[in-house]
């Protein structure tokens, strides 16, 4: 039977590749050392609302070259690009992505020159694109313009003011009934009022969100003297001899002294600091941030203490005090997640840490995510990336990132990573990798991609297990999850439309994604090769699209449907590529 299924699939792909349907259009031959992307586009804002102008620019026209708007792969609009700076008015439909291709067209052969994408969506939290500041000393306002410009083209929507404030029990300090100037944030780092507050309203400006970062339940050790009282903590003990605290290098201005979340005199007092934060600095809402499991802890009166199920109260609470801002609580390695969200939050946030060290592990924290969440909240995840490579300088390992990149966003997650550097630990000022010329590249694309594409990667649908078989031999697949020497196949069924990711594995020497000391390999190339899908529905059409691609533009490619079975030929795979079947 094997023997006969494997006949049936290469007679099928004899009759395919012979058959007269334009199979010669897509027949992709890479230019080694060149690529095709020769105008660079870029958006005013990170975002749009519903009916707002988008303005584009480039900054150069190419002779005969056109602009093409695009939903998914529908064409909405084309027109000839002849000034630097144009228009658009994208569809009033909320909470939808558009890829936007600049080409030319010789003898009726399209070369993409130039890709962008733009998301209209009135609020941030439907697709978080997360981004984070760690920097806050005296900066001039081109500095702030510069940093928040290049997250800007990335589309990141939502920033992270990550460490910004002085005291975690007070963060905002005060000189009278003013902020004062500066201040020391934990580790003895100069903050500066003024910069916090430029980062905010020049953010605002482009459609993206401020965060402010703060522990729900931190104290420094001066908590005395700024009426913070030892009963609102929780102790290692049940006679309240010892806090339960987080130990930080002896030259910083503090240890972390952990308190009660679930204690409402606690709960009143960091309201009213967070008050005085909203009162003077346009945050958009609290970013909170916990330490993870702290073991068997005590309040002040011997009581045991689940520290998760405090979560859900206290963020209850804050909801109330705070209704119009948004809220999201860091799950350290998922602790407490299910007291998170089912709690009023408005994204579901992960940072991960061992031993979810796997690719399969990123996609199991969103899906559980999803689950938690009754399906209403997409996920961020803090994931950091050549953890160990980091402790020098150096540069991110680019095949590591982008792996870790499509896994996460092809199941419909995103990635914490992008701010004035890139992000590889979890103390954010860490800026010992930099980012090189061709990842700096990949980058823009993956997250146009990410954008482009929103409605198929993270707007719904349910993930499936499609059998798709090799129809020439040039590739091995396996369903998720990955395998060595394997591309890995992921299914997705969205209304009426088949979507099939996939991720190259084929030369990876390891299935770890944080690439800790940046040694994962590059994928081999793979082009020009056929699958067969195992099929019973009447296909109206097959595209293809991958962000390592024409900067992500969509592709419809010829197919052959015979019987139970989709034949379909991809132009070219390098790290990640998402075949779209839509249904008659």
């Amino acid at each position: 039977n094997k023997i006969l299924i494997i006949f049936n699939y290469i007679i099928l792909s004899l009759l395919f590749i012979n058959c007269d349907n334009k199979n010669d259009d897509f027949n992709y031959v890479p230019e080694e050392g060149t690529t095709t992307t020769q105008v660079l586009i870029k958006t005013d804002k990170a975002k749009y609302l519903p009916n707002e102008v988008v303005v584009f620019t480039v900054e150069k026209v190419v002779a005969n070259s056109k602009i093409r708007y695009k939903y998914l792969n529908t064409i909405l609009l084309e027109q000839p690009l002849t000034n630097t700076s144009w228009t658009w008015t994208p569809p009033s439909k909320d909470y939808r992505g558009y890829m936007v291709e600049v080409y030319t067209a010789t003898n009726e052969l399209e070369t993409i020159i130039g890709t962008t994408a733009l998301d209209v969506s009135s609020d941030w939290i439907k697709f978080p694109r997360y981004g984070f500041l760690s920097q806050f000393g005296t900066m001039t306002d081109t500095q702030i313009a510069t940093t928040l410009d290049n997250l800007k083209d990335h589309h990141i929507n939502s920033l992270q003011f990550y460490d910004w404030g002085n005291k975690h029990h007070s963060p905002l300090k005060m000189n009278g009934s003013s902020p004062a100037d500066t201040w020391l944030d934990i580790s003895g780092r100069i903050m500066t009022f003024n910069t916090v507050k430029k980062y905010i309203d020049k953010a605002h400006s482009i459609n993206m969100a401020s965060m402010s970062y703060n522990l729900l339940y931190g104290a420094w050790s001066d908590y005395s003297s700024d009426g913070v009282s030892n009963q609102w903590f929780l102790y290692n003990d049940q006679n309240h001899n010892t806090i339960n605290k987080h130990d930080l290098p002896d030259s910083w201005q503090s240890d972390i002294f952990i308190t009660n979340p679930g204690n409402t005199a606690w709960q009143t007092y960091i309201f009213d600091k967070t008050n005085l934060i909203y009162n003077n600095l346009n945050f958009d809402g609290w970013h909170l941030d916990q330490l993870g499991d702290r073991g068997k802890v005590f309040d002040y009166n011997g009581n045991l203490i689940p520290l998760n199920e405090s979560f859900t109260p206290f963020l209850q609470n804050l909801k109330l005090k705070f209704p119009n801002k948004k809220n999201m609580l860091n799950a350290v390695a998922q602790y407490g997640q299910s007291n998170i969200l089912s709690a009023p939050v408005d994204v579901a946030y992960t940072e991960i840490w061992d031993p979810r060290d796997g690719y399969k592990d990123l996609a199991e924290i969103i899906q559980e995510n999803n689950t938690l969440s009754g399906n209403k909240l997409n996920t961020v995840l803090a994931a950091y990336m050549n953890y160990d490579k980091a402790n020098s300088p150096g540069f991110f390992n680019t095949p590591g990132v982008l792996l870790t990149d499509a896994v996460i966003f092809a199941f419909g997650g995103s990635h914490l990573e992008l701010g004035e550097h890139m992000l590889a630990k979890e103390y954010f000022p860490n800026n010992n990798l930099q980012i090189d010329g061709e990842l700096k590249k990949s980058l823009f694309e993956y997250y146009d991609f990410l954008v482009g594409y929103q409605n198929i990667l993270r707007d719904g649908g349910n993930f499936n297990t499609p059998i798709l078989f090799s129809g020439d031999g040039k590739v091995n697949l396996k369903s998720w999850p990955p395998a060595y020497s394997n591309i890995a196949v992921v299914g997705k069924k969205v209304e009426n439309k088949q979507i099939i990711h996939l991720i190259n594995f084929s030369n990876a020497n390891s299935l770890n994604w944080r690439d800790t000391n940046g040694e994962q390999a590059k994928p081999s190339i793979k082009t020009n090769f056929i699958l067969n899908l195992q099929n019973s529905q009447t296909v109206a059409k097959v595209w293809y699209a991958s962000p390592d691609l024409n900067g992500g533009a969509s592709k419809e490619l010829s197919f052959s449907q015979v019987g139970g079975n989709l034949v379909f030929k991809i132009p070219s795979l390098y790290y990640w590529g998402m075949v779209v079947i839509e249904y008659k």
